[in-house]
């Protein structure tokens, strides 16, 4: 298998590597498990990644509930996390409203909610109501992953706590603008950032916007 803008940290728990999978997808290896986040085949040949312990959906729009990248890393054994919306879609081990936590071998989740307060579609709803979907914060050990999902900058962001990595999306209209990617990273305050979901990137003004102090990853 090969691993594109993958980093490794050490955490309590072993060393976590992170894979930006393309898209707002990820990939984290912890140790031997490996875990995936909205898994999209429309960016990324998942028949070179290694199979799925666990997969969590933020949301059920298309780009984040793919049969087809499921088809490549789903085994019997592996199982699924998400919101309340996945259930008519999959069976799942667990399913987590804004708000709730799991604890999945050792690793512990919280829902985060993940939403649109400016953004809406031609008929005035938002393109990602509060409740329907969630971010995520993954604790390993003593190492905090925040993957925000399909989000603008939101109240919540400032009470995540310290943050290790940031997973962060920036397009229009569905999720931040750069001016709010930038403001959403300096209220997290995580020393390294995914951008994801991106259709395009000026990275050199990302990079000037936000600081020296960050580092920006990208996939």
């Amino acid at each position: 298998m090969i691993f594109t803008a993958s980093q490794q940290f050490t955490t309590l728990l072993g060393l976590l590597t992170i894979v930006p999978a393309g898209h707002g997808a990820v990939c984290f290896k912890l140790e031997d498990m490996v875990i995936y986040v909205d898994p999209y085949s429309a960016t990324t040949d998942y028949s070179r990644y290694p199979k799925a312990d666990i997969v969590f959906f933020t949301h059920d729009h298309f780009d984040h509930y793919d049969t087809k990248a499921l088809e490549q890393l789903v085994t019997p054994q592996t199982v699924f996390v998400g919101p309340r919306c996945m259930e008519q879609h999959l069976k799942l081990i667990k399913t987590l409203n804004n708000g709730d936590t799991f604890k999945w071998k050792d690793i512990e989740v919280q829902a985060i909610p993940a939403y649109n307060i400016i953004n809406k579609k031609p008929d005035g709803n938002p393109f990602h109501p509060k409740g329907y979907g969630n971010g995520y914060l993954f604790t390993f050990g003593d190492f905090k992953v925040y993957i925000a999902g399909d989000t603008e900058l939101i109240p919540e962001m400032k009470d995540l706590g310290p943050i290790d990595v940031a997973i962060l999306p920036k397009n229009l209209p569905y999720t931040m603008s750069d001016s709010q990617f930038v403001e959403a990273v300096k209220l997290i305050g995580a020393p390294v950032v995914y951008p994801v979901h991106y259709f395009e990137l000026d990275k050199e003004a990302l990079e000037k916007a936000v600081g020296e102090e960050v580092k920006l990853i990208y996939k």
